[in-house]
């Protein structure tokens, strides 16, 4: 796995796509990302809240995207691109603009989380049955885990014909089935806990139930003795039964019954976490946290994935990180982090919110407004090295024109520009005879053939 070649804190602002293209694969522990939902709705910050000025339009046309990444995803990969067909036969142009947005940005997602790593990709029912089909397209359907349900608020109202929309969907994927995984719990219910905890010790208040000590396997000759009066083959020896006796931790509730252990409620972890979460309320109005921005969500919210699929110390990554809040609750869990946006809105919410908890301690994130480059991919050679092998492998045939050319007007190309991100790796370069390469210029092979075809 690759160092991370960017440092710890740090806040990009521009488009994400590009950034992620210069940061090196396999160096991220756990992204999470809230991007729009495609709801068709316009968010704005109120004014006097310390997000205001945050606005988008979460409505997407062909005109919001760079339509040539359609024709990318085609050689990329095929079956993302069949996913978006897909939705443009069964939703319309707006879905197919909002998946091809997506789709090339979970592609280097992909590639920049570590094998060890997880990804939260947070939505609603707007589109998520066609997200969980791009992500199965790009991480591998082997590597789906969980779609999580996180009921946002109580259901208010009754639209017509409709049941009331109130939860929100995050769709948890792995990199490999080698996955970072922290068990996490909840309080127990009430209603369990009278229910099965129903004894208190007097002198001090707790709570226990009584568990069993008999041992289910009957043929344990070194296990098999009286204690109190009762025979029985028991799950401890009768040195530790005795022991655990005089430390009031095995009791008999009357002469002649059966010895149980006790075990106290606050020494359990509680009820193990599902993929309903109903406990984690959303950012109420009055809350300290709130800043006012749209579509803000709470920081137990992102504490407890961070807690759940990363260590201290790991790296956790939002590409969308608008009001900081994966920022803050990373600091907190003592995680590195960090996160682009479009606005420079973004570094200030971090700034101001992290400063909230480490005061004077806080020095700032690390703005980065240029792209990064990579260095993982080692010191490569001129990419015009290449030339023998391409040819070899195109048996002379410029991949433009589709025609056999002599090895000498033949001409090494980079299928995605470098100035779009692409890098001298053998896996993006290509050969066209000379005349194409001119043609083609600083474009994307997509974008060419468009313009040869208008």
């Amino acid at each position: 796995m690759a160092q991370a070649n960017f440092t710890n804190r740090t806040v990009w602002v521009g488009d994400n796509l590009p950034i992620m293209r210069g940061i090196n694969s396999a160096c991220i522990d756990l992204i999470y990302l809230d991007p729009p939902f495609n709801s068709n709705q316009d968010y704005a910050a109120p004014i006097g809240s310390i997000a205001a000025g945050a606005a988008f339009k979460d409505t997407w046309t062909l005109s919001d995207i760079d339509v040539h990444e359609h024709g990318e995803l085609a050689d990329r990969n095929p079956a993302a691109y069949s996913v978006i067909e897909a939705a443009r036969n069964a939703s319309g142009k707006s879905m197919m603009s909002y998946l091809i947005m997506m789709a090339v940005r979970l592609i280097e997602m992909e590639r920049i989380l570590k094998p060890t790593g997880s990804i939260y990709l947070h939505c609603d029912p707007t589109a998520s049955h066609y997200l969980k089909l791009l992500m199965d397209a790009v991480f591998g359907s082997e590597n789906y885990r969980n779609e999580i349900t996180w009921k946002r608020t109580t259901a208010k109202g009754l639209a017509s014909r409709n049941l009331p929309n109130n939860h929100d969907i995050m769709l948890r994927y792995s990199k490999s089935n080698k996955v970072i995984w922290n068990a996490q719990y909840t309080p127990h219910d009430p209603d369990y806990v009278d229910k099965f905890y129903k004894y208190v010790e007097e002198d001090s208040g707790r709570r226990y139930t009584l568990d069993n000590l008999v041992n289910p396997n009957r043929n344990r000759p070194n296990l098999t003795y009286e204690f109190l009066g009762v025979h029985r083959v028991w799950r401890w020896t009768k040195e530790r039964m005795q022991k655990a006796y005089e430390d009031g931790i095995v009791v008999q509730t009357k002469p002649g019954a059966v010895p149980r252990q006790k075990r106290y409620l606050d020494e359990q972890k509680g009820a193990p976490l599902g993929s309903v979460w109903t406990d984690i309320r959303p950012v109420q109005s009055q809350a300290r946290e709130r800043t006012g921005y749209p579509t803000q969500k709470p920081v137990a919210l992102l504490e407890r994935i961070i807690a759940a699929s990363s260590n201290e110390g790991d790296i956790v990554f939002d590409p969308f990180c608008g009001c900081a809040t994966t920022m803050v609750a990373a600091d907190r869990l003592e995680r590195q982090w960090a996160g682009i946006d479009l606005s420079p809105l973004a570094v200030k919410l971090v700034n101001e919110r992290i400063s909230e908890d480490r005061g004077a301690l806080w020095g700032g994130a690390n703005v980065v407004e240029t792209l990064p480059k990579r260095t993982d991919l080692g010191v490569l050679p001129n990419y015009r090295t290449h030339r023998h092998r391409l040819y070899g492998e195109q048996e002379g045939i410029c991949v433009g024109c589709d025609t056999h050319f002599p090895f000498k007007v033949m001409e090494v190309d980079h299928k995605l520009p470098k100035s779009r991100g692409g890098t001298d790796h053998p896996e993006n370069l290509q050969l066209l005879c000379s005349h194409c390469n001119r043609s083609k210029g600083n474009r994307t092979m997509s974008e060419w053939r468009a313009s040869q075809s208008a």
